[in-house]
């Protein structure tokens, strides 16, 4: 009985759901693919080799075998040899920054004959790989500073060498594992700084030529933004509502004072209020701080000083360290510039291809948009414009709606992982998953920057389809050799 049990523990049932999901993602990017690139003066077979779709067959060839090699490795060379794995994706990394050839910009891609792939690919399931090691060690603990240090210069060290590749968008791919140690023990308050940092650097930028009086507006909202960020943090970590009271009270008295000057036709500047204000509120959480002695305040007088310094660098920053075309991207996903003939170009070409789609869209190989080639990179990061002009607002509707189902799939998947490695691992696969969609969808009908990331397994491309391939079926191979309980 006991050999009959382990014997079936060893012979689990393969996620049959996550396979069938990956095989239609990859049969429809292929067509789509083919749609992306067909041309309608020198029509050619999807199944042509030398067209991108059939190149794209032949990437999906190689990774289906690739997935069966996978199924049948024991999933204790994975943990084994996890952080030598990660080693060698390191230095490819730091060899392709030396010897890789300027591609569109970009020094990522190792190029041997006919055949190009890039390292930074494969380094999200590498990364995955190294962090589940990491967590599986014996008694460790996340919230010590040297295992803090260690997971996150296991996640930055690559993420800083592809950023000297000129591949900021799979640098900031990277980034997403944050949501793994999050749930493997990371406090929200982390999440919560890094969102509050997105908001200070959205406003400061978008509003920086606006100028209100001593500052400019940008600095004006930030700092508003910063109140109310100390009310929402004494709230929710201090649990003192009282307190977050008299802090808003404050702070709404000082502008109410500086209103009612207003009233007797004294010029206010609005913007040394809101400093005013600012300093006001800093110099109660200090008494608080010395009053009650809770470390809590003290870490809330470090967020609000971190955010003052940070609001002003970020004109430092978006002016002096960005590069030219970085900027206009970000000015263009916010509105401030449109540049339809610059960097607003692919999005704006983008936006038309999806807009003519209509409900229903015109139909496959009949858009007109994509098959007279005005959307740049339409069959890599822009696919989904293909889809949105074929196949219309149902039928990226659809797309969309099978991804969030597949990916709320692995997410229970990884839940029911049974060891610390196969969890973290699991939650590392939907990381990346989720973040390339979210961006990649948000990047073609402009709501974010355009930072050039396919979209999973659709995308043209043998690395991203390699890479997404191999980290999706180390998973389900994990989970196909979990202990049954």
């Amino acid at each position: 009985m006991y050999q009959a049990n382990n014997e079936k523990i060893e012979k689990g049932s393969i996620d049959w759901i996550s396979v069938g999901f990956y095989l239609l993602f990859i049969i429809m990017g292929w067509f789509s693919i083919y749609a992306a690139s067909f041309d309608l003066d020198n029509a050619t077979s999807i199944f042509d080799l030398s067209g991108r779709a059939g190149k794209q067959l032949i990437w999906m060839g190689a990774s289906l075998i690739v997935a069966f090699a996978i199924m049948k490795i024991d999933t204790s060379f994975y943990e084994t040899y996890a952080l030598l794995f990660y080693s060698i994706g390191i230095l490819l990394l730091l060899i392709t920054l030396v010897i890789a050839p300027d591609i569109n910009g970009s020094r990522s891609w190792f190029v041997l004959g006919p055949i190009r792939f890039q390292p930074a690919e494969f380094m999200k399931f590498l990364i995955a790989l190294a962090l589940s090691r990491i967590f599986n060690m014996f008694n460790f603990k996340l919230m010590t500073t040297k295992n803090l240090l260690l997971v996150s210069t296991v996640i930055l060290f690559p993420a800083l060498i592809v950023i000297m590749q000129s591949e900021t968008g799979t640098a900031l791919v990277y980034l997403s594992f944050i949501l793994v140690l999050y749930r493997e023990g990371l406090p929200g308050v982390i999440l919560f700084i890094g969102l509050a940092a997105i908001a200070l650097f959205v406003m400061g930028v978008k509003f920086s030529a606006d100028l209100m009086g001593m500052f400019s507006l940008g600095e004006f909202i930030n700092m508003i933004l910063i109140i109310l960020f100390i009310v929402v943090l004494i709230w929710a970590y201090v649990r003192r509502w009282r307190t977050a009271v008299y802090v808003l009270g404050l702070s709404g008295s000082i502008f109410l004072a500086a209103f009612l000057t207003s009233l007797f036709g004294i010029k206010v500047d609005y913007s040394l209020v809101a400093l005013i204000a600012l300093i006001s509120v800093i110099f109660y959480v200090i008494y608080l701080f010395l009053r009650y002695r809770l470390r809590d305040y003290l870490w809330i007088l470090l967020f609000a000083l971190f955010s003052i310094a940070f609001t002003e660098s970020i004109e430092f920053a978006f002016n002096d360290v960005l590069q030219p075309h970085q900027q206009m991207r970000i000015k263009v996903a916010l509105g401030m510039e449109e540049d339809l003939q610059g960097s607003g170009y692919h999005v704006g070409q983008s936006k038309i291809a999806i807009g003519s789609g209509g409900l229903s869209g015109k139909g496959y190989l009949n858009g007109t948009q994509t098959k007279l080639k005005y959307v740049p990179e339409q069959d890599t990061d822009f696919i989904f414009c293909t889809i949105g002009e074929e196949f219309g607002f149902i039928g990226s509707s659809v797309i969309v709606i099978l991804f969030l189902i597949f990916i709320i799939h692995l997410a229970t998947i990884a839940e029911r992982q049974t060891t610390i490695f196969g969890r973290v691992y699991g939650y590392g696969v939907v990381s990346v998953f989720a973040f390339h969609l979210l961006v990649n969808i948000g990047m073609v009908i402009g709501l974010v920057p355009v930072i050039g990331i396919p979209l999973p397994l659709f995308s043209y491309g043998g690395s991203s389809l390699l890479g997404f391939t191999i980290m999706l079926f180390i998973f389900l191979r994990i989970d196909q050799t979990r202990r049954r309980l």
